[in-house]
Parts: structure tokens; sequence; C-alpha cells
């Protein structure tokens, strides 16, 4: 997949070629089973014409810069988010950078400089309650007015739905409601993948490695989604500098403010104890992907009561990954 940093006419003919595009166009926070059912249609509508596969997308959700006091936490980051696109098969994202004058781009105005003028559009697919644009003036029938003047036509589709016998589509709105509740296994399910977070392994207060269950620290962007606090059984895959995978193994992971050893905590922390691991991870970059939620977190005793604990979760923490992978 090419990846498109710059919304010009230019940039597009050197990624593409000077060819038509068929395209969708949102934050793709997550990558979830929506935005990929519009993807295959997107890459069935070029194949179809010999068009390019253009994924338009943002270099940070919307919200951050139009409501930042409200803006949601994230799926992904964008690391993630292009490799989940890329997973897809679509040609290329054109990534268009989002800053207070992209956000007071008149909708009209978005269409014509970046899908007519840098990706000569041919197809538009998105979602029937698409909206974009300054003050979310955009929408489909905004597309299809100005469609026959640029010579493309706009597909809106259904949105998917969860199939879960819940009248909801699936949706990042669904999925973030889903982890907060720790929720992961319906989260994932509407994913279409085990929820990921990432981070780099930090310094903590040793007392893991103390009481004979090391964890490693994960410090996590605070804009990226987290479950609920309590304890999972997960997947932790151990990256080089550049973020390719080492190794993979079996954890349990706390969430948490570790109320045995903290009154009151600042913070939660993402403590991860990879399952017949030894070595030093300090440094490293992680990739967290939750699979089962396990328990809540609680204050134990004492260190007796809580290494009891930590046995325990370790065993439920195979049972459900091994149940998992069958």
């Amino acid at each position: 997949m090419k990846v498109i940093t710059v919304a010009s006419r230019g940039a597009v003919v050197e990624a593409l070629g000077d060819v038509r595009t068929v395209v969708t166009i949102g934050a793709y926070d997550g990558v979830h089973r929506g935005h990929r059912a519009v993807i295959a249609q997107v890459k069935e509508q070029a194949a179809q014409i010999a068009a390019r596969s253009v994924v338009v997308t943002f270099d940070r959700h919307p919200a951050t810069v139009v409501r930042p006091e409200s803006a949601p936490r994230l799926l992904t980051d964008a690391e993630q988010k292009i490799e989940l696109l890329a997973s897809t098969g679509v040609d290329a994202a054109l990534v268009v950078p989002f800053g207070a004058q992209q956000s007071g781009e008149a909708p009209a105005d978005f269409v014509r400089r970046v899908l007519v003028e840098a990706l000569r559009v041919r197809g538009i697919i998105v979602g029937e309650d698409f909206h974009f644009g300054h003050k979310r003036a955009g929408n489909v029938e905004l597309l299809q007015s100005m469609a026959i003047a640029h010579d493309y036509v706009v597909r809106p589709v259904a949105l998917v739905a969860r199939g879960d016998g819940v009248d909801e589509p699936v949706s990042s709105t669904a999925i973030r409601r889903a982890l907060a509740g720790g929720d992961v296994q319906r989260a994932n399910e509407l994913l279409g993948r085990p929820h990921e977070v990432r981070g780099i392994v930090g310094h903590g207060d040793q007392r893991g490695r103390a009481i004979g269950f090391p964890t490693a620290n994960v410090a996590v962007d605070p804009m990226l989604c987290l479950p609920a606090e309590g304890v999972y059984a997960a997947r932790v895959v151990v990256a080089d500098d550049v973020g390719a995978p080492i190794s993979a193994h079996d954890a349990a992971v706390n969430l948490g403010r570790r109320p045995t050893f903290h009154e009151r905590a600042e913070h939660s922390l993402l403590e991860a104890h990879l399952l017949d691991y030894s070595g030093d991870l300090y440094g490293k970059k992680l990739r967290v992907s939750f699979h089962a939620f396990l328990r809540g977190e609680r204050k134990f005793s004492g260190i007796d009561e809580l290494k009891t604990q930590l046995a325990v979760d370790i065993t439920h923490a195979r049972a459900a990954l091994n149940q998992r992978s069958r």
C-alpha cells in the first residue's frame, strides 16, 4: 500500500500513476469490521473500472482539533492504523493533515481540492450516515449534488450490523463502550481482531520481580483507549527498534492502580507478566492484545494473598488463551 502524505495531484501521480480513483473517507479509527466492509467495496469497484482504490483519512482524529475536551480515546495509533489499512489490500492511503485550517474548510472545497483535483475521483463509497467538513456540514447529499459536474458516482452503503441481536451497527463508539466495561470479547468481535495497544517498557518499582512475578510496565499513549481496570489474558509481541516483531508470548496483564501497594495512585498502569519468559525488556516496544477479562482489580491483605491470586491469574490466563487458539 502506498502512503501519500501530501494532498496534491503531483503526489498522487507519483504514487499511483495518472489514473482515476475510487475512494472512501473517514477517521478509520480501529479499522473495524464496518470499515473493512466499506474498503472491500472500494476495492471491488476500483477493479471493475481499472481505477486505484484509496482510503482518505487524517493524521489525527478530527475531534482532537474540533472538540478536544470531548475527543474520544483512540482505538489505534497512527502506526497501527496504517498497518491495518495496508492489510486490507487497498492501493493507497491519503493521509490529510488535520489542523485548525483543515477543520474550517468548507465541505465542497474539500471535495474539489482533495477528491477531484488531487485524486481524480471516479467513485466515492461511504456509509449512509457519513458527514465531513466544517461543522460536519458535508454529507452524502452534498457529494451527490457535485457528482455530475465532476464526473464521479457516489455509493452510500448501509452500516454493518453487529450480528449479536443488538440493533446497532458496528462502530468505533460501540467498541469503546465495550472496552470501558471490560468486555474485550465483544470489542474484539466488533473489531474483527483482538484490541491492541503499544508502548515502550519503562522502569517500575520492581515489586513484581521481588515476589516472583516480574512485569513489564508498558507506557501507553494516554490518547489510546484501554479496557476497564482489571486483569486480562493477553498476548504480547516484543518488537525491535523499528517496530518489527521479534517474539510473541502469552501473558497475564494487570491494568490498574495497584491498591495493595498504593492508597491513591494518580493513574492506571499497564503491567504485563509474560508467561515462561526471561530476559530484559526495558526500552523494548511491546504490542499488547487483549483476549479475555479474568477479574477486577482489588486490594489484597498482603504479599502472600497477592502471590496466591497471581498464580491463579496465570492459570486462568493460560486456559483462556489455549481455548481461543483452538
